[in-house]
């Protein structure tokens, strides 16, 4: 086996390790977190590069690999950062999820890479693992309890 094949496939253990780690699919069998894995796209972004801007459309999630991204909403005072996510946590999943434009621009803090996971194969897991479906339920109620919590502290 070649150099590269050998990378190319503890970078992709390394990936499915990582996503195995990601709440909404730990329920998902190894065998097709590798699917997953080789069928998305490994990306590596700069510190303040974006992985995508508020008003894009929502054609991809990206599981963060290693690194730190910063996530932004529009302000009255230009942007303002929202909340933080590192390692083993997905972002860009709403978009995906609504079929609309992203609501937040997502910037790298840190060097970041990051595996970008198409809505094709998004709703493919979904469609072949449903207990996805709940994961994904409890990640969006998550995600709305602590929007409300902070609008709640800023007094909105």
């Amino acid at each position: 086996m070649s150099a590269e094949a050998l990378g190319r496939t503890a970078d992709l253990d390394d990936e499915v390790a990582v996503l195995g780690r990601v709440p909404l699919f730990r329920s998902v069998d190894p065998a097709k977190l590798k699917l997953l894995a080789f069928a998305s796209d490994r990306m590596t972004y700069a510190p303040g590069e974006a992985l995508f801007a508020a008003g894009e459309p929502g054609d991809a999630a990206y599981v963060i690999l290693s690194g730190t991204a910063g996530i932004y909403a529009e302000g009255e005072v230009g942007p303002r950062e929202v909340a933080k996510a590192g390692t083993h946590e997905i972002v860009g999943e709403i978009a995906v999820l609504c079929e609309v434009p992203r609501t937040a621009t997502v910037r790298a803090l840190t060097e970041l890479t990051a595996l970008c996971i198409t809505r094709e194969m998004f709703f493919r897991m979904v469609r072949e693992f449903p207990e996805m479906a709940i994961e994904i339920m409890r990640h969006l109620a998550r995600r709305l309890e602590e929007t409300t919590d902070r609008l709640r502290r800023v007094g909105l």
